[in-house]
């Protein structure tokens, strides 16, 4: 495996891990969501918003994982490139769509990921293709 898939299966791992950390949080105590990431509107943030947020972030901390163990199936690879733009499109949307959320360091960390992630994988899909077609000669 090149060292650049290597780099990314890192990256999506420890991606992973946060957003579980993450996740936690947002079921341990709501005031977490409404501190870092809903700022203009913390009274919208309660408990159930709050877990739904984690039930999102937990499943997309999961498919991130899988995704860094088996990086080479390309279902998995494509959901989780999905998670990353749903996640920027997300963030995006509450800060200049429906203002609920600041360009804090809350928010801008997310985007930052999700941009970074999505270039990252992108970049990546050239490399898997590569590593497939040199695959084929092989067998060919």
């Amino acid at each position: 495996m090149g060292r650049f898939l290597c780099v990314l299966r890192s990256w999506l791992l420890m991606v992973s891990v946060i957003a579980a950390g993450n996740a936690l949080q947002c079921f341990r105590d709501h005031s977490f969501v409404s501190e870092k990431l809903y700022t203009t509107s913390p009274g919208l943030v309660n408990g159930l918003q709050a877990r739904t947020f984690g039930v999102w972030t937990l499943l997309s901390s999961v498919v991130r994982c899988l995704c860094a163990l088996d990086i080479r199936n390309q279902t998995l690879y494509y959901i989780t490139l999905f998670t990353f733009v749903v996640a920027l499109a997300h963030f995006l949307s509450e800060v200049f769509i429906y203002h609920t959320a600041a360009l804090t360091m809350g928010i801008m960390a997310p985007l930052m990921v999700a941009s970074f992630s999505i270039l990252g994988m992108l970049i990546g899909l050239q490399y898997l293709e590569v590593e497939a077609q040199s695959q084929n000669k092989k067998k060919n």
